[in-house]
């Protein structure tokens, strides 16, 4: 019972906090810094951005997987579980709306051709920043969690 409380409590904390750090890496690190290179042209960002998201968006999917896993496996608050499935809400909008109407848009651009960011790009950004909050509060209410239902120090 011990060992099964432990590995929910750490999954707990490290499956938001991964996903977290790598929501953080993908969006909000790697995909702005390539728009920086004068030596990639738009196009070619584009379709590297195409690639990277549509592969994140896997790991993101696996990602929710596992949270919903330990969700099941133990009795989260209900502000938590509301959290996850607002994230959950978040990635299905992305897989199902957003992220093929931006591979449209990538695909209508001709070579060489300069267009402004979509109306989409824009609130696919907007749902990326949401999800950071959601995972970081998720992470932290666990992290709060195990520290108070942890046994003390002896």
């Amino acid at each position: 019972m011990h060992n099964r409380r432990l590995i929910v409590g750490i999954g707990a904390i490290t499956i938001p906090a991964v996903w977290l750090g790598m929501l953080i890496g993908v969006s909000f690190v790697a995909t702005p810094v390539k728009f920086e290179a004068h030596s990639l042209d738009l196009l070619t960002a584009l379709e590297i951005g195409q690639v990277t998201f549509s592969l994140f968006n896997k790991i993101e999917w696996g990602a929710c997987s596992l949270l919903i896993a330990f969700i099941w496996m133990s009795r989260w608050p209900l502000i938590r579980t509301m959290l996850a499935a607002w994230v959950l809400f978040l990635i299905t909008v992305q897989s199902a709306w957003l992220l093929p109407v931006l591979n449209a848009y990538i695909e209508s651009i001709p070579h060489g051709a300069q267009k402004p960011p979509s109306l989409e790009h824009s609130v696919y950004s907007a749902m990326e920043t949401i999800k950071l909050v959601s995972l970081a509060a998720i992470a932290a209410m666990a992290i709060s969690g195990n520290i108070r239902t942890s046994a003390p120090l002896r």
